[in-house]
């Protein structure tokens, strides 16, 4: 184990159990997520709750990719990069990002993206940015889509219920390296991540039952 997984075993426990109790968690699927390799996670966002509650949910560490000005927060900064977080540059082009994004999966680790780019205000999926397509592509490594609902609903003090779906693995056999490529395979996971939103919708709707199991 290195010093990334050992501090994720501790969060888990940790800042993992905190966000249980403010934010009463289910989890749906997370036996999909394969337990080796490389892999990119792409998931939708909505609050800044979504972080530890999907790094809570996954059952293997993930380097995640965060917006630089959050890495510039005294204390926040480092605390994300004992997790294995690294900054990117929103908005334009970072080279360094993209470099370390292909390496994560090359190392044989799983790269957690919230793939819209921001948080969206509206409540409900954005599109899908081509970063993660791009990585699963060029990498030849699988993506699996998750879904995050019920934080768009969330603050602080008010224990809104979040729950989170994890989709199968997928691959993108056939289609091109290149923006051709990477848009196709993003408008698919776009789709993914929405079917398996509006599943999460539903499964509220009847009261969150725990041996439901998400669309794959």
């Amino acid at each position: 184990m290195n010093r990334t997984d050992a501090i994720w075993a501790i969060g888990r426990v940790t800042i993992g159990t905190a966000v249980k109790i403010i934010a009463p968690r289910r989890v749906y699927g997370a036996e999909r997520v394969p337990r080796a390799g490389g892999l990119v996670v792409a998931s939708n966002h909505f609050s800044w709750i979504d972080p530890p509650a999907l790094g809570a949910a996954s059952p293997r560490t993930m380097y995640m990719m965060a917006k630089v000005e959050a890495h510039r927060v005294p204390g926040l900064g480092q605390l994300m990069r004992s997790f294995g977080a690294f900054p990117v540059r929103r908005g334009e082009s970072d080279r360094d990002a993209v470099r370390i994004m292909r390496q994560i999966v090359r190392d044989g680790n799983a790269l957690g993206m919230f793939v819209e780019g921001t948080r969206q205000l509206s409540g409900v999926p954005g599109h899908v940015q081509a970063g993660a397509a791009m990585v699963a592509i060029t990498e030849d490594v699988p993506l699996i889509p998750v879904a995050i609902h019920g934080s768009q609903h969330w603050r602080l003090g008010n224990f809104a219920p979040v729950s989170i779906a994890w989709g199968t693995p997928m691959t993108f056999e056939g289609l091109p390296r290149g923006g051709k490529g990477y848009k196709e395979a993003s408008l698919q996971v776009e789709r993914k991540i929405h079917e398996l939103w509006q599943w999460l919708v539903e499964v509220h709707d009847l009261g969150r039952p725990r041996d439901a199991g998400p669309p794959r």
